[in-house]
């Protein structure tokens, strides 16, 4: 049985208010094209389907016009998908039941009720069933009424994950897939050793951690949350990433979609179709002159090392014309005032001397200056 391993398509975001609309588009047109010359059985995205819970209609018509190719290019896939932390759970669950007739399964809300289970689908292969679990993101507050409190407190994170997928009563020999959008921790690493980007939402304390251990009844899980690619793990146990870069911090980074290949019990192959955007994130350093001629047409942040000063108005005329999708300049070697310099009061020091220290590494030229000022002021 042959899979897609998507999440984290943030439908709607901007990238410093720049529009990604395009660049969007051009990326699940590309994931289509895949799909079409691949024919997975069924495809799965884990999660955080728009960038907000209430989504503009510009975002909600480019997600239409996605599924709708994608069904197109594959229509006897089976096209799954639960909502992340940035979704709105009950507007992912709207249509719910009319979908599942389109073999399109959109699954926002966690079970809410005693009787309520994790929403499981069942596809078959020459080897069998494989059981598909879809878990959308899940806070303890919202299960208590099902998994119960520990002393009238909520479960942690981990606990509460746990005693969800414990409820199931898997069939351990068949094949079992988790689609989830939690952030999982390897087991014996910490949270801070995890690299994270600039574009996720981040919990106080990380007490959204979830022990990875808790993934090991499943022959593959298929996870979302995480920007970055990242294993938990193990190869069968994944983060994608999402399919484009979403903040600087993800500058240069490989964006794909998880091919995976599932066999029989126990065999789980995977490898990585690359997506390569429309126009690339980059971080261009250098001085102006050197920066200027390597001008493009992608997404740049652009770090100027001059030591001189810049004619500010000119600098970014310039640079705005050089780079059509310029994101923001910084600068590298502006001076740094020295304000932990300390004059104490019994040592006196002349107007001169105290201007060179608090400055802090003026050159010869900028101490005449700074002199002839200091002349011009005292009226000598």
């Amino acid at each position: 049985m042959k899979l897609f391993h998507l999440s984290d398509l943030h439908i709607g975001l901007k990238l410093m208010n720049r529009d990604l609309t395009e660049d969007q588009q051009y990326i699940l047109n590309r994931i289509v094209q895949y799909a079409k010359e691949k024919q997975p059985d069924a495809i799965m995205i884990a999660g955080d389907i728009y960038d907000k819970a209430v989504p503009s209609a510009e975002a909600v018509s480019l997600f239409d016009s996605f599924v709708t190719s994608l069904k197109e290019a594959v229509p006897q896939s089976t096209i799954m998908m639960i909502s992340g932390n940035h979704d709105s759970a009950p507007r992912i669950d709207c249509f719910r039941q009319v979908l599942l007739k389109q073999n399109l399964y959109m699954v926002g809300n966690p079970p809410e009720k005693e009787e309520d289970h994790i929403e499981r689908i069942t596809l078959n292969d020459n080897y069998g069933p494989v059981h598909f679990y879809l878990l959308p993101f899940v806070k303890p507050s919202m299960v208590k009424n099902i998994i119960g409190t520990n002393d009238g407190r909520n479960y942690s994170y981990s606990e509460t994950i746990k005693k969800l997928i414990e409820r199931e009563e898997m069939n351990t020999k068949d094949r079992n897939v988790l689609i989830s959008h939690q952030f999982y921790l390897p087991a014996n690493k910490k949270a801070e050793d995890i690299e994270r980007t600039d574009s996720e939402i981040r919990t106080a304390g990380n007490i959204d951690e979830v022990s990875g251990e808790v993934l090991l009844p499943f022959d593959y899980a298929a996870l979302g949350h995480i920007h970055k690619p990242m294993k938990v793990g193990s190869d069968v146990y994944r983060y994608c990433g999402t399919p484009l870069p979403y903040s600087m911090s993800e500058a240069g980074q490989d964006k794909g979609i998880i091919e995976i290949e599932m066999k029989e019990k126990g065999v789980v192959e995977t490898h990585v179709l690359p997506l390569k955007p429309l126009h690339d994130l980059r971080i261009i350093e250098g001085e102006l002159k050197d920066v200027l001629n390597q001008s493009c047409d992608d997404f740049v942040r652009v770090v100027l090392t001059d030591k001189q000063d810049l004619n500010i108005f000119e600098m970014q005329e310039k640079l705005k014309n050089a780079f059509p999708r310029l994101l923001e300049i910084r600068r590298e070697n502006i001076r740094k005032n020295n304000y932990q310099a300390v004059v104490k009061k019994d040592v006196k020091m002349d107007p001169f001397s105290l201007c060179t220290d608090f400055l802090n590494g003026v050159d010869e030229e900028e101490k005449d200056l700074l002199q002839d000022i200091i002349n011009h002021v005292k009226g000598v």
